[in-house]
């Protein structure tokens, strides 16, 4: 029997917007290209340990309502991210060790990061969330790059080099890959810098018990009719209904949903074609770029030094650390992840250079004890072709204003959804099931 919708990409927001829909009594088919659901999530268990790491999406947080309500919904538990200790910081060829946010940086420096973030945090707060493209002044933040902001608002250097860090920490990329415009948006999601960057009260408190692949999995597990290794080649719709090709067949429903990246779509075949501005989007929304490498040892020898594993790097190529350790602390993983121009540098290396050069940068924070892992893992999205990258997409100068209104608005009966169609913290596990909860509701008429 045919479905009446049909959801493509089998990530958080797709099989939320099926989960939601089936409840509703719509019959509900999910496609996934992958063998697996998840998206940009993704658990692994490890051959050596045994232990089960997340190469993808993993964090959480109480300033989360979405994911924390779908977490508890589904029966799942969170545990607390380790953070105990003092952080790190490898800037300008020295480490320092501190507690909280920012290191301790000569007082200049510190006052002028003080005013520069205020300032960014100021603007943030003017921008709307659901349509940037709204804000006071717009047209002028959406003409520049992050980049070009900081050069003429940050008066030292060691202070442009942090926010630099900020941008390769939370949307792995440079802040010249993205327009001011973006930054502030994205910042706002969270409710500013530290909403994105800390743990306790924020979005990087807690981690998923069993791994953030099990949020999808039981998602998928609740729905009668998921079909991987179906990834969609061609689009038809009409006045009546839409009809998917895939490799195997055709799939025909009155509505679908699409909850993949849009850059993934540039490249598909429409019929009739997609009007011109939601297109155009479509060209022009490069994912961001990084490698996540976890290495994994028999205990956290880090917190013998009174380290809380959390450390920042201007050297790179790990350019960001956290303690990954399960709950009961054994064995000890230390998570470094390799963002934006690093990433570029090691994306065509194999994966010994990356794991030689990732260790290396972990030595050189935590000492040679760092070199000798049990075991590593490591996941370039750069190379996951369904992914085209990660975190999520990046809007450059000019793109917002020009075409952020097509970013949601339905083309006849297809609909949009995926994480970087969220409403309130885009990009971010929270986001993307936001934005399924909002496309079922589209579909079913009613609040959302």
């Amino acid at each position: 029997m045919n479905p009446d919708i049909i959801v493509v990409g089998a990530g958080l927001a797709g099989l939320t917007a099926a989960r939601r829909l089936s409840a509703a009594g719509r019959r509900v088919r999910v496609l996934e290209a992958r063998e697996r659901v998840g998206g940009r999530t993704h658990t692994l268990r490890l051959p050596h340990t045994g232990l089960s790491v997340d190469v993808g999406g993993q964090w959480v947080g109480p300033n989360q309502p979405h994911v924390m309500a779908l977490i508890h919904e589904l029966g799942l538990e969170v545990y607390p991210t380790y953070d105990e200790g003092q952080n790190l910081a490898l800037i300008g060829g020295k480490v320092l060790r501190y507690r909280g946010l920012i290191p301790p940086l000569p007082p200049l420096v510190l006052a002028d990061y003080a005013l520069l973030s205020r300032r960014f945090e100021a603007l943030a707060r003017t921008i709307p969330l659901d349509a940037p493209w709204t804000a006071p002044d717009a047209a002028a933040l959406d003409a520049q790059t992050f980049d070009t902001w900081i050069l003429k608002n940050a008066r030292r250097p060691q202070t442009r080099a942090l926010m630099r860090l900020y941008a390769g920490a939370v949307f792995s990329a440079a802040p010249a890959e993205m327009s001011l415009l973006h930054a502030l948006t994205y910042t706002a999601h969270g409710g500013g810098i530290n909403g994105h960057t800390l743990t306790r009260g924020y979005a990087l408190q807690d981690r998923v018990l069993g791994g953030a692949g099990s949020i999808s999995q039981r998602l998928a597990d609740d729905l009668e009719d998921v079909q991987l290794n179906s990834p969609v080649i061609r689009v038809e719709q009409n006045g009546t209904g839409v009809t998917l090709h895939t490799p195997d067949g055709q799939h025909r429903a009155e509505h679908a949903i699409f909850a993949v990246p849009p850059t993934l779509l540039s490249g598909l075949p429409f019929d009739p074609p997609l009007p011109p501005r939601r297109a155009q989007l479509q060209q022009r929304l490069p994912m961001g770029a990084v490698i996540k490498f976890m290495a994994v040892y028999d205990r956290p020898f880090w917190r013998d030094a009174g380290l809380s594993g959390m450390a920042i790097s201007d050297t790179g190529p790990v350019t960001v650390t956290f303690d990954n350790s399960p709950p009961q602390g054994r064995p000890g993983v230390l998570l470094g992840f390799i963002e934006g121009a690093e990433a570029r540098t090691l994306m065509d290396a194999d994966e010994d250079v990356r794991r030689t050069a990732a260790l290396g940068s972990l030595a050189q924070l935590f000492g040679d004890e760092a070199l000798t892992p049990l075991e590593t893992v490591q996941r370039d999205w750069t190379a996951e072709p369904f992914s085209g990258g990660c975190y999520g997409a990046l809007f450059g100068p000019g793109v917002w204003t020009g075409y952020g209104e097509a970013l949601r608005a339905p083309v006849g009966r297809i609909h949009w959804a995926g994480a970087e169609t969220a409403r309130v913290w885009m990009n971010y596990m929270d986001g993307a099931i936001e934005s399924g909860e909002r496309v079922a509701a589209e579909l079913l008429g009613g609040p959302g």
